[in-house]
């Protein structure tokens, strides 16, 4: 079969990441996977397009102009009949819009896979009512965490048209790696890491708050944060403001995030909100020891004192003393980035992902009638 997923991208993220994965692991069991990226104009990011082609997984560039550009759902439609996609994959509720708009009266089946709504604000909450009930008309529906599953339920979808699947993280490329951008040779300070958008859902704020508290008693420690998105500004006026400026880095986006992580002694993951995050799967594959907020499908993946230290969301003090506690005990760190490697080869690889994909493109496709109702 081939599928094409199709995203509007801002950047190397969860869902993108989810995507290269599930690509890969398409390809490489003999069916056949492309790639299609919006290209937001005036703002075009096309990471995920460059990253594809590193991996040489065949992609395509969709250009949109602006808000609603009225033309989109036509290329969609001319570039899903011109490969012969069996399936389109959207992701995100941009690409649930257009690719509805361009397949609706189309013999081409829709699946879409709801990896979060961020709903902060009025229109963040209108794009969010207005996907669900698009999403009714698509032949399935993937959500990836519990929460996503209960929402779309309480949104009246019939549980018999749902599916969940765990996001799955390829691990053989965590394992051993090289660490960027840290000498080997000499003694270098602990370095604990916060990956991920810089906006508010992902508490890069908190992340900040936090590592003051701890440099007032442990001034070597360093922190870095790996990612970028639109707060990036008001956390390094913040970062003044708390006056850890020299001890903290923004390191922004990474091509390579296997010696990134391979860095990092700790990794802080102090989300507000949160699907099932890609970079703690990741980062649990470098066997990387963890201090998470207990929200969204994160408490499936942290086990207190097994496979990481989960904290309450928001909660500063928590997530300090956290912290503080395996920066001071080294036996710790190794144990739970130990158990943590284990837990994702067991239940979170993208070979498990691949496979319950496949098998919800195989009932769609055999659907009588292909019916694309959710």
């Amino acid at each position: 079969m081939k599928i094409l997923h199709l995203i509007s991208s801002g950047g190397m993220y969860g869902a993108e990441a989810v995507i290269l994965n599930l690509s890969q692991g398409l390809i490489a069991q003999g069916d056949e996977s492309e790639i299609a990226v919006f290209e937001n104009l005036p703002h075009p990011n096309l990471d995920l397009q460059a990253a594809a082609v590193r991996r040489s997984i065949p992609t395509h560039i969709v250009t949109c102009h602006g808000q609603l550009d009225l033309s989109l759902p036509g290329r969609i439609r001319d570039l899903a009949q011109l490969i012969g996609a069996d399936v389109v994959h959207a992701h995100g509720y941009k690409a649930d819009l257009y690719a509805w708009a361009a397949l609706r009266n189309a013999s081409i089946p829709i699946l879409s896979t709801c990896h979060n709504w961020i709903e902060t604000t009025a229109p963040l909450r209108a794009y969010g009512w207005i996907d669900r009930r698009i999403l009714r008309s698509f032949a399935a529906v993937v959500a990836v965490s519990q929460d996503v599953y209960g929402r779309l339920l309480s949104a009246g979808f019939a549980a018999n048209r749902l599916t969940r699947i765990a996001n799955g993280v390829d691990t053989r490329p965590f394992l051993a790696h090289t660490p960027a951008g840290r000498s080997q040779q000499t003694a270098s300070p602990l370095i604990v890491g916060f990956v991920g958008r810089l906006s508010p859902e992902k508490g890069p704020d908190l992340f900040l708050q936090a590592a003051a508290r701890v440099l007032k008693e442990l001034p070597s420690i360093r922190f870095q944060l790996i990612g970028d998105g639109p707060d990036r500004s008001s956390l390094e006026q913040l970062a003044q403001t708390l006056g850890i400026q020299d001890q903290v880095a923004f390191l922004g986006r990474k091509d390579s995030m296997p010696g990134v992580y391979a860095s990092l002694d700790l990794l802080v993951s102090s989300s507000r909100q949160e699907g099932l995050p890609m970079s703690l799967l990741e980062a649990m594959a470098s066997s990387l020891p963890i201090v998470a907020t207990s929200v969204g499908e994160v408490p499936s993946l942290i086990s207190a004192h097994e496979t990481g230290l989960l904290v309450p969301p928001s909660d500063v003090d928590a997530l300090t003393s956290a912290i503080r506690t395996l920066l001071a005990d080294p036996a710790l760190r190794q144990q739970l980035g130990t158990s943590a490697r284990d837990l994702v080869e067991s239940s979170f690889s993208a070979a498990r992902m691949t496979r319950h994909y496949t098998e919800v493109y195989t009932r769609v496709l055999a659907a009588p009638g292909r019916a694309r109702r959710a």
